[in-house]
């Protein structure tokens, strides 16, 4: 009886082990960073016109009253995604009205989530009741130009006259379990900065979330 208990807990022991390793793998297995092929601080980026859930097309040029934009490369499927979700919410309710709006993009290629298909984006932004942009990065060029390599990613940028300069790169906050955990709001303490004409102190952070699903990859 000793011997098969022993064995049950090895076998269970091995599961966890290799169930640990499947997710660390789907989850932070990429080949990209965010800072060496991408947008560094200080760079111009460039405008885009992406696909949006609510109809025709958006850009960043198109909204003449925002100061920058809070940009979020998200999904539907990722579980921090979905986990940060109330939190991308509360920050374009906090910031659209102070001249930050929220630019959400899902650049995942739905070939290989289903659940990423612009038709189910449609859907949950509609079921959310999204109050900001949701695009669809079809050719997954913005993504790569960003340098974002996974969901969720920010990248808050600054309008400076027809330009719009990269302030901050990295994740929402320090905690991507609880948002009542949160001791660190680093998009928070970015755009704060910005909205007073400060530098941004803390401008590169890690951004923890899931791969962003290439196509052809």
């Amino acid at each position: 009886m000793k011997k098969i208990m022993k064995k049950i807990y090895i076998l269970s022991s091995v599961a966890v082990v290799v169930m640990g390793l499947a997710i660390l793998f789907a989850f932070n297995n990429d080949t990209n960073t965010l800072i060496d092929k991408g947008y560094a601080i200080g760079d111009v980026v460039a405008d885009f016109k992406l696909k949006s859930t609510s109809g025709g097309v958006t850009s960043m040029a198109e909204n003449r009253s925002a100061k920058g934009y809070i940009i979020v490369f998200t999904c539907n499927h990722c579980p921090f995604s979905k986990a940060y979700e109330s939190r991308i919410m509360a920050l374009d309710k906090k910031y659209a009205s102070q001249g930050y709006p929220v630019l959400a993009i899902n650049p995942n290629d739905p070939a290989a989530y289903e659940e990423d298909s612009f038709e189910n984006m449609q859907a949950v932004a509609k079921s959310k009741g999204y109050t900001f942009e949701y695009l669809q990065d079809e050719t997954q060029n913005v993504a790569r130009a960003f340098g974002a390599a996974r969901t969720p990613s920010v990248f808050v940028v600054k309008r400076e006259g027809d330009k719009f300069i990269m302030q901050y790169i990295g994740g929402i906050d320090d905690n991507t379990q609880d948002a009542n955990g949160v001791t660190k709001r680093y998009v928070e303490d970015a755009v704060n900065s910005l909205l007073v004409g400060k530098p941004v102190v803390v401008n590169v952070t890690k951004s923890v979330g899931c791969a962003i699903k290439w196509k052809g990859v």
